[in-house]
């Protein structure tokens, strides 16, 4: 089921949503190789390789706390005595950030995106910009850290928004989970609950097949979301009666 939209509106502009969204835009049509948005040749997708070695999180570097020789580039796995890294100069602590504005397809950034709008909105009217924003970085940095957790042995680059955007899911969830989303089912619009939804999308993570796809990290970032604003659930809907009298 694919989110059209939600029935929860709010007050006003989500500024700080549009700001992230307007970013992680940016970033991928002016900075990210231009091979990105339609594949192209052997030698543009070397390019695109090559740009998300050198800017993205990689689990295996942030294990052994540096970058990545040749051979662990070619083999897509971490060795016990690393050589000479291909990137010296890269920090592959900041490369975390990094990753959480990069992506790897145009379809990856729209879906993204798409996500973020229907849902983003309301958590920041709910917690206020500021803290939406920090929120919103920590839940991606959180849901990094666990996929790395998970797979530390990885040398591949770990990219996209999704799990500082499935910490705004399960924030969602915690305080929205009786609102209608309306989502598409084959042809026809279904409004079910948010909790249905959002549940469905949780567990649906465990079954995915795609090598490509890092459930471990979406999975990480809703959990986190969840429970963090579970702790603060009741101020938090103290602050919405205020703000929709």
């Amino acid at each position: 089921m694919f989110p059209l939209r939600d029935n929860n509106p709010t007050r006003g502009w989500p500024l700080m949503t549009l700001a992230l969204i307007a970013v992680n835009v940016a970033v991928f049509f002016v900075w990210q190789p231009p091979a990105f948005l339609v594949g192209g040749s052997e030698a543009a997708q070397t390019e695109q390789q090559a740009f998300l070695f050198a800017h993205a999180a990689v689990p295996c570097e942030i294990v052994q706390g540096g970058p990545l020789d040749a051979a662990e580039r070619e083999t897509g796995r971490c060795r016990e005595a690393p050589g000479v890294p291909v990137d010296a100069a890269k920090n592959v602590y900041a490369a975390v950030f990094v990753s959480l504005f990069l992506h790897g397809s145009l379809i990856h950034i729209v879906s993204n995106m798409w996500f973020l709008w229907i849902f983003g909105n309301n958590i920041e009217e709910a917690l206020g910009r500021l803290p939406y924003l920090a929120f919103y970085l920590v839940g991606g940095v959180v849901a990094t850290l666990g996929f790395v957790l998970l797979q530390a042995d990885q040398a591949v680059p770990l990219v996209g928004a999704s799990g500082a955007i499935a910490a705004v899911l399960g924030g969602y969830l915690a305080l929205f989970p009786t609102r209608r989303i309306i989502g598409l089912v084959g042809i026809w619009p279904v409004p079910v609950p948010a909790a249905l939804f959002l549940g469905l999308w949780f567990f649906g993570q465990f079954a995915t097949q795609d090598a490509n796809v890092a459930w471990e990290a979406h999975a990480v970032g809703f959990a986190f979301g969840f429970a963090l604003t579970l702790l603060v659930r009741a101020p938090v809907h103290a602050r919405l009666r205020r703000l929709h009298v």
